[in-house]
C-alpha cells in the first residue's frame, strides 16, 4: 500500500482515546473523541473492551458522553452526559443496554465519584451563592426540570444592566468572564434517588474523594474568611471533610484536615482509611514549583513529604496536540499500602511514565522504556494490570496493558491503526548536549521522509549513461542546492511544561512538507529536576534564550544536512513571547510564527487571568515598582527590530494572553513598515491548537505551512 505525507486535513480522521477505567470483573470503559465534520465539533462516546482485547463496543450512544466510572460491583457503568439544559448522570448496564438517566441534566454536574459500598455518589455542581435548598429527585425522572423551571427564570429576568466585578481576578480562561456561581457539593442516594446539598459558602468545592469505608468524603477547597485577605492572591488549597452518618446519609459540618501551607491539586486515601496521600506544591518557585507527593493523618496533621529524595514533577507537565484528556488521575495506593507502595505519574526527562514509590522513598519505573507520553492510567482491582492511555514517537494515543509482574506492554486498542497505515510517521531522534554554562539540554530533531524521495532522484541523475546534458546538469544542481533541508525550531509554552518526543499532528504536518524540526526543552522545563525547573524565573530571556540559540548551533554542527540559510521559529504562549525575543534580536531566522503570544509584560500584568502571579513570579516586578524593566523586557519594546518576516496568530477568547498582545505588536510592526499578517480567530481561547473547534485547528496548520513556504 503506498503511504501518504500526513497533511493538517487529517486531523479529522483521529481518533483520541482517554479516561480508562477497570471494573472489578475486569472490563475497561474509556472515551473515544471523534470530529462530527458536519457540525465542526467533536463527538465524545463512551466504549467497552476486555483486558484481554475482545470486544471493542461501543457503549453509549451519545455524542457528548465522558467521564466513566463503574459502580463498585461492577454491574453498571456511569457517565455525563451533555445536553442543552446542562450535565446529568447517566447508566449503562455493563454488558450493554439503552442508557437511563440517573440525575437531571439541569443539576449541572461537574464532577462525581461512587461511595465504596455503592450505596451513593458524590458530585460538585455549580450553583449560585447560598441557593434555595434543592428538591429530592427520584432516580431515573426530571423533577429537577420542575424545581428549577428555566422557562419560568427566563420570562422573570431582571433587565439587562451591568456587569459588576469586584474580584482581584474576574476571569479565567477556558470559563471566561466570572459568572458568581460557586461549585459545590452534594449527596446522591442510590436507593431513593434523594440528594442533599452538603456544602455552602462563597467558595468552591473540587475532587470529592471517599474514605474506604464510605462514612467520611474529603474534597479540596480553598476558604478564606479572614476581613481584608484577598482569596485570588493566594495559591494554597486545602483537604476538608464530611462525615457520613452510617445507614441515615446524615452528614456533619465539614472541617479542615491540612493547614494551608500547600497548594493541594489530587489526594486519596490509603487503603486502611487512616491517611492522605496529597499530589500539592509548596509554591516555593512560584509556578516552577515541583508537584511533590506528602502524607498527613485524617484527623488533621502536618503535611509529611513523602520520598523527599525524588527530585521529579509528579504528575504529566508534558505539552501536546494530540491528548484530549482532562487531569492526569489521584494517586493509586496499593491495597497493602501502607507497606507497599503509591502509584502516580511521573514527568522524566522527555517522558512521562507510571512509576512506583514506596514508603521509604524508593522508587521504579513501571512503564517500560522508550519514547512515551502517559497521560492517564489505571489499575485491576487485582492489582496485576496496568491499563495506561499514551503516545508513543510513532502512534497516537491507545490503551496498553502492562503485566506488573514482567513489565510486558501490550496494545490494548486499536481505534487509529487503519488510519495510520496509510499515513508516513516521521520519527524522531533524541538530541542532547551540555549548554554553555554546564545544564543538559534536551530535545528531539525529525528529518523528513521527503529526504529519502530526494537521494533517489540524484542517484538516479549521476548514474544515468554519457555525458549530461544541460538539463541533466541543471537537475543536478538544483539537488544539490535544495539537498540541504530547511530547519524549524518550535518552542513549548509555559515555560514550566515539557516536550516530548511522541507523537504531533503539529510536528507531522511540517515534516511533510519537507521540513527539519527541532523542539527542546530549554531551562525553565519540567522534567529535569526543581532547579532547572526555577531556572528561568527572574531570567526571561536570557538562560532560555541561550539554549534555544545553543541547541540551533548544535544541530547544525551536528547534522549536515540542515540548511543554515534556511531557518524558521516558532511557537505559542511562552513559546510565542520566545519567538518574538528572538526575531528582535536576531535575523538568522528567514521566517517565524508567534501564536497566543505575549509582546507586552506591562499590559499582560492587568489584562491576563494570571497576569499578577506570571509577571511578577516568571518575569520579576510589577508596573507600579519595576515599570523600566518589564518594558526592557518586552518584545514589543524592539520590535521596530525585526526583520523576519513574522506571522502572528491568536484566538478572540484567550483570557490567558489577550489577543490585545498579538495587536499591540501588529501594530508596531505595520508603523514601521515590517513584513507581517496577524490571523484573529473567532470564538477561540488559548487551547486552539489542543482543544480547538476542527475548521480552525486545519486552517492554523495550513496558514503555518503557508508562511514557511513562502519564506523558506
Amino acid at each position: 500500500m503506498k503511504k501518504s505525507q500526513i497533511t493538517p486535513e487529517d486531523l479529522v480522521h483521529y481518533r483520541w482515546i482517554s479516561q480508562p477505567v477497570v471494573s472489578a470483573t475486569g472490563q475497561v470503559a474509556y472515551v473515544e473523541q471523534t470530529v462530527d465534520q458536519m457540525k465542526n465539533e467533536y463527538k465524545t462516546q463512551i466504549r467497552r473492551i476486555s483486558l484481554d482485547g475482545t470486544e471493542d463496543v461501543a457503549l453509549t450512544d451519545g455524542t457528548k458522553d465522558t467521564s466513566p466510572a463503574w459502580s463498585p460491583d461492577g454491574s453498571k457503568l456511569t457517565f455525563i452526559r451533555q445536553a442543552q439544559a446542562g450535565k446529568g448522570l447517566w447508566f449503562v448496564r455493563a454488558e450493554g443496554a439503552q442508557p437511563d438517566m440517573l440525575i437531571s441534566p439541569e443539576r449541572k454536574i461537574v464532577s462525581y465519584v461512587w461511595s465504596p459500598d455503592g450505596k451513593y455518589i458524590a458530585f460538585t455542581s455549580k450553583v449560585e451563592p447560598d441557593p434555595t435548598p434543592l428538591n429530592a429527585v427520584p432516580s431515573g425522572t426530571d423533577e429537577p426540570a420542575k424545581a428549577l423551571n428555566v422557562e419560568t427564570a427566563a420570562q422573570q429576568a431582571p433587565l439587562l444592566r451591568g456587569k459588576v466585578y469586584e474580584r482581584t481576578t474576574p476571569k479565567a480562561e477556558g470559563a471566561g468572564w466570572w459568572d458568581g456561581q460557586y461549585s459545590h457539593l452534594f449527596l446522591y442516594e442510590i436507593k431513593s434517588g434523594h440528594i442533599q446539598k452538603l456544602t455552602s459558602g462563597l467558595w468552591n468545592i473540587t475532587t470529592p474523594v471517599w474514605s474506604p469505608d464510605s462514612l467520611n468524603l474529603a474534597f479540596i477547597s480553598k476558604q478564606i474568611q479572614q476581613e481584608g485577605v484577598d482569596p485570588d492572591l493566594l495559591h494554597h488549597t486545602d483537604v476538608y471533610m464530611v462525615s457520613v452518618e452510617s445507614g441515615t446519609g446524615e452528614v456533619q459540618e465539614p472541617f479542615k484536615v491540612t493547614d494551608s501551607t500547600l497548594q493541594i491539586s489530587q489526594f486519596s486515601f490509603t487503603a486502611d482509611g487512616k491517611q492522605l496521600i496529597l499530589i500539592a506544591s509548596d509554591r516555593e518557585y512560584g509556578s516552577g514549583s515541583h508537584h511533590q507527593l506528602f502524607t498527613l493523618p485524617v484527623q488533621r496533621g502536618i503535611p509529611r513529604l513523602f520520598a523527599p529524595e525524588l527530585d521529579m514533577q509528579i504528575g504529566n507537565a508534558a505539552l501536546g496536540d494530540m491528548k484530549s484528556a482532562s487531569a492526569s488521575p489521584s494517586p493509586i495506593i496499593s491495597l497493602s499500602f501502607p507497606h507497599q507502595a503509591v502509584y502516580v505519574l511521573g514527568t522524566h526527562h522527555g517522558n512521562v511514565d507510571v512509576y512506583r514509590i514506596q514508603t521509604d522513598g524508593s522508587y521504579e519505573v513501571i512503564t517500560p522504556a522508550g519514547e512515551k507520553d502517559v497521560y492517564q492510567y489505571t489499575i485491576s482491582a487485582d492489582e496485576q494490570t496496568l491499563v495506561v492511555a499514551a503516545l508513543t514517537d510513532n502512534h497516537p494515543g491507545e490503551l496498553y496493558t502492562v503485566e506488573m509482574r514482567s513489565g510486558k506492554m501490550t496494545r490494548l486498542t486499536h481505534r487509529n491503526d487503519e488510519f495510520m497505515a496509510k499515513r508516513i510517521v516521521n520519527v524522531p531522534t533524541r538530541v542532547e548536549f551540555t549548554s554553555s554554562d554546564g545544564w543538559l539540554i534536551q530535545g528531539w530533531l525529525a528529518i523528513p521522509d521527503v529526504m529519502q524521495d530526494t537521494y533517489a532522484a540524484e542517484t538516479k541523475v549521476t548514474t544515468s549513461a554519457g555525458s549530461p546534458s544541460a538539463s541533466t546538469s541543471q537537475s543536478l544542481d538544483a539537488l544539490q542546492a535544495h539537498r540541504k533541508l530547511p530547519l524549524i525550531l518550535q518552542i513549548h509554552g509555559g515555560p514550566h511544561a515539557m516536550y516530548t518526543g511522541s507523537f504531533s499532528h503539529e510536528m507531522q504536518t511540517l515534516l511533510a512538507e519537507g521540513y527539519a524540526v527541532l523542539w527542546v526543552n530549554p531551562r525553565g522545563s519540567m522534567g529535569y529536576g526543581q532547579a532547572f525547573a526555577k531556572a528561568c524565573r527572574g531570567d526571561f530571556a536570557g538562560g532560555d534564550y541561550r539554549d534555544l540559540m545553543e541547541a540551533v548551533d548544535y544541530a547544525l554542527s551536528t547534522y549536515s544536512t540542515l540548511d543554515a540559510s534556511r531557518m524558521g521559529v516558532a511557537g505559542g504562549s511562552y513559546g510565542g513571547v520566545m519567538t518574538n525575543w528572538i526575531v528582535a534580536h536576531n535575523n538568522r531566522f528567514k521566517a517565524a510564527v508567534t501564536q497566543r503570544c505575549i509582546s507586552n509584560w506591562l499590559s499582560m500584568y492587568g489584562t491576563s487571568d494570571i497576569g499578577i502571579s506570571y509577571v511578577e513570579g516568571v518575569i520579576g516586578g510589577n508596573p507600579a515598582e519595576h515599570a523600566a524593566y518589564l518594558w526592557s523586557r518586552s518584545p514589543l519594546a524592539h520590535a521596530h527590530n525585526i526583520e523576519t518576516p513574522l506571522l502572528i496568530m491568536h484566538g478572540e477568547q484567550d483570557y490567558r494572553t489577550p489577543i490585545a498582545q498579538a495587536e499591540e505588536l501588529y501594530t508596531t510592526l505595520k508603523r514601521y513598515g515590517k513584513t507581517t499578517r496577524l490571523i484573529r480567530y473567532p470564538g477561540s481561547n488559548h487551547s486552539l491548537l489542543k482543544s480547538g473547534k476542527p475548521s480552525l485547528r486545519v486552517d492554523s496548520f495550513e496558514q503555518v505551512n503557508a508562511w514557511f513556504k513562502e519564506y523558506l
